[in-house]
């Protein structure tokens, strides 16, 4: 006990102050879609080295289109490595959540809207208690796992996570979902009380990743269950998913 008061006194508080800080310049985040010009078609070469088929290059009046579904991104990297034009670079900013799956499609021809849902208070706004269920993610489950941690102390921002869906608000999906945890999803689903929110954290829960229109059906849980949030990475960073919760936490009416 008194080696652990020693350590805090010298160390001070190691909680995070800062919310949603960007990475540092040598760490890798998700790619995203520049207005650096394209080769185009000619080129091609993000688009083909993509093994999630993330990245569609296209040609309309003479300009090369770009379009980046991070819903399918697995956050690799290669597209920046093989793109001599920086028309799809590295994103440092790990507020990437969505509360619509057209969200996570970026283009360089038009910016995704913002869905803001206008209305009365949340009853979420301040505090909300989490199931999660885990379909086949490790990573995003340790990411997870993280959140509540001393450096990010999820419970600050009023996320609790707690072990049974009958007291849960939010239902947070990790995995691909294959078609074995197609009911025992729903049946978790079923026994949370109302108003529920679902929201899918990392590639896998959003469109299957590596794994869709496979033989095990896995592509995402979307096609299971009706979802209010989108959380794309592989897996997610503390940060993208603490942020990802609270904006379900407040856009939900």
């Amino acid at each position: 006990m008194l080696n652990l008061l020693g350590y805090m006194l010298k160390n001070g508080v190691v909680t995070s102050k800062n919310y949603c800080p960007e990475l540092d310049a040598d760490l890798i985040g998700l790619p995203k879609v520049t207005n650096e010009p394209c080769i185009g078609t000619s080129c091609s070469a993000c688009e083909s080295i993509c093994p999630t088929s993330a990245i569609k290059i296209s040609e309309k009046d003479e300009k090369a289109i770009v379009t980046l579904d991070r819903g399918a991104c697995i956050g690799c990297s290669l597209c920046t490595r093989v793109c001599t034009t920086e028309a799809i670079a590295n994103d440092r900013n790990l507020q990437t959540a969505s509360l619509d799956r057209e969200g996570l499609l970026l283009s360089n021809e038009k910016p995704p809207e913002k869905v803001v849902k206008k209305g009365k208070h949340s009853m979420f706004q301040n505090s909300i208690a989490a199931r999660v269920v885990s379909t086949g993610c490790s990573a995003c489950d340790l990411e997870l796992s993280a959140c509540n941690n001393p450096i990010f102390d999820m419970e600050r921002f009023g996320v609790h996570v707690v072990a049974s869906p009958r007291f849960a608000d939010v239902l947070l999906v990790t995995g691909p979902v294959p078609k074995a945890m197609h009911e025992p999803l729903k049946r978790c689903y079923e026994a949370m009380p109302e108003p529920r929110l679902v929201i899918a954290v990392g590639t896998c829960a959003i469109s299957g990743g590596v794994h869709k229109n496979g033989y095990a059906e896995a592509n995402g849980v979307a096609n299971v269950l009706p979802v209010d949030a989108f959380i794309p990475g592989c897996p997610p960073h503390p940060w993208s998913i603490i942020d990802g919760i609270r904006t379900a936490m407040k856009n939900h009416l």
